[in-house]
């Protein structure tokens, strides 16, 4: 008999469930935008509990092809927690397993290097402040130096110590992860950064000055928007909206 991927299997909470039912979304989100890069890069969810365990995608498949059932539960080391067919991606082990270990209230974190992000990460500047968007990222990302594919253990307090208090990382000549208390919100500060990259990077290709913005116009914008991400359910209105667009366009989502 056939079972709806929505369908709760007897093993997993009704918190657990929601939980991998949403962050499922996220993943076809993140294709739907067409932020993907192929079967690579990761979106990783922590679980309730002491514990530090969290959900993360099985390697190999297509963001499209992630149910919440066949994320795999592992611990801070990237040890599969339950029987899966599938293997995890070690290149995102170090990366999620540090910030999952070390900042308890990033709760979901998000890794991407679209083009115009990885275009934006490779200036020496990083980003700028003098756009909407990249106004409401003021004093909010921190920068990592580049060391290769984070593969290693030993990197994981850098990348901590150059995240410090703050909720997006840039991994120089690389992308970003970005971390919230939660998926939607999570998601949307991802979209945030990203329409910062694109508007960035169009400005650049024009000719003539920028228009450059006080830095008390960027502070306000960055702590206002934190205020309404943290405050309200600003974040969970757009992801659900999100969602039921691509219902919309491309029909049931699994």
């Amino acid at each position: 008999m056939n079972h709806s991927p929505l369908e709760k299997p007897q093993q997993y909470s009704d918190e657990e469930w929601a939980l991998r039912v949403q962050l499922a979304h996220c993943y076809h989100l993140v294709d739907f935008f067409g932020w993907t890069e192929t079967i690579f890069n990761h979106i990783s969810a922590r679980l309730p509990g002491p514990a530090h365990h969290y959900l993360v995608n099985p390697f190999g498949l297509n963001y499209t092809e992630v149910t919440p059932a066949n994320l795999l539960k592992v611990d801070l080391h990237g040890k599969k927690l339950e029987d899966s067919p599938y293997d995890g991606n070690p290149a995102g082990f170090a990366l999620h397993s540090a910030v999952h270990g070390a900042r308890p209230d990033i709760q979901c974190l998000i890794h991407t290097h679209t083009t115009p992000i990885s275009a934006i990460v490779t200036k020496k500047a990083g980003f700028t402040h003098n756009d909407f968007y990249g106004a409401q990222l003021y004093g909010r990302i921190g920068y990592h130096t580049f060391e290769g594919i984070t593969l290693f253990d030993d990197e994981k307090a850098r990348m901590i110590d150059s995240l410090g208090d703050k909720h997006i990382l840039v991994l120089r000549n690389h992308g970003i992860a970005v971390g919230e208390s939660g998926i939607a919100k999570a998601f949307f500060l991802l979209w945030t950064v990203q329409r910062a990259a694109e508007i960035q990077c169009q400005a650049g290709a024009l000719g003539g000055e920028d228009n450059p913005l006080p830095e008390a116009v960027s502070q306000k914008c960055a702590e206002l928007t934190a205020m309404l991400i943290r405050d309200s359910g600003f974040a969970v209105k757009f992801f659900d909206a999100m969602v039921r667009k691509m219902r919309t366009e491309r029909g049931q989502c699994w």
